[in-house]
């Protein structure tokens, strides 16, 4: 049997195939542009590479309540050329197979917690902080879903005193977590992306404390047994010690919660997390 993925992200495509096993066999990545330039390499990888079944991880807002019409759309994304795009609908017309299709957090959540960070555990909260913020939850191995996927990047956040009022950068919201804490906030704070700022600049305390607050909110609401991060952000190792010692600080013993070295942590799959869990997700499709 063969599995096919796409890690259908913002700024790149990824595409591979494995065995069953999830050992990958072929894999390969091209810019994300427009949908007519991007899927059209999309169908000419699976035409030279025949798979069994296709998990899909996709940017969004998606569609994922299989009642709706537009079950398998990208929906109002900033990506003005996707908006409102039937992704799921575009592969099942080229290929009459299986598929998995959910979010690009989803995927990698999954692949942490059956391969990563999160084995052995039973609920998994993953958060991406990268060029745009999300999560997913996993609980008891399946998605917390509700009417669509939670939207968990765009929570409101208190304003760190030091950031001077920053207005953000969400098209949407401005200041929610998305626009005070993800890359092109940075950027625009800074002139110059975050892996360009000194660890020691006081920046990352600031950073450290957006974030953290994100996950005393999670901890209140879902009370996960870890946390795990993800995203180009994250690549910073400075921040881990401060977001802990910050989230302890304004949790405040209101509840309990794992060790903290154990419960705030990195992936451990790193930049393979979405596309091993989106092959993973192909083959629970053909069960």
């Amino acid at each position: 049997m063969k599995l096919g993925a796409i890690e259908a992200g913002g700024t790149k495509f990824v595409c591979a195939v494995s065995d069953e096993n999830i050992t990958i066999e072929d894999r390969t990545q091209f810019p994300t542009t427009t949908p007519e330039e991007t899927m059209a390499q999309v169908f000419t990888y699976f035409e030279q590479h025949p798979v069994d079944a296709i998990g899909i991880g996709s940017f969004g807002p998606v569609s994922l309540n299989e009642e709706a019409d537009n079950y398998g759309f990208i929906t109002n994304t900033p990506k003005l050329a996707w908006k409102n795009y039937d992704f799921l609908g575009a592969m099942k017309a080229h290929f009459d197979i299986p598929f998995y299709f959910t979010t690009d957090v989803n995927v990698a959540a999954y692949g942490e917690y059956k391969a990563g960070a999160g084995r052995g555990k039973q609920n998994i909260l993953y958060w991406t902080v990268g060029t745009g913020v999300g999560a997913s939850y996993l609980q008891n191995g399946g998605f917390l879903q509700g009417y669509s996927h939670p939207e968990m990047g765009h929570i409101l956040l208190r304003h760190d005193p030091r950031d001077h009022g920053f207005e953000g950068v969400c098209p949407y919201h401005g200041d929610c977590f998305e626009g005070l804490a993800a890359g092109p906030s940075i950027e625009k704070q800074f002139g110059k992306k975050g892996n360009e700022i000194d660890p020691s600049d006081e920046f990352w305390e600031i950073e450290a404390n957006y974030i953290a607050q994100a996950c005393v909110n999670a901890t209140l609401i879902l009370r996960p047994d870890i946390i795990i991060f993800g995203g180009g952000v994250m690549k910073q190792s400075q921040l881990f010690p401060q977001i802990q010692k910050e989230f302890v600080k304004q949790l405040a013993d209101y509840v309990d919660f794992p060790e903290i070295s154990n419960y705030i942590v990195h992936v451990e799959l790193g930049d393979d997390a979405g596309i091993t869990g989106a092959l993973m997700l192909a083959k629970k499709a053909t069960e």
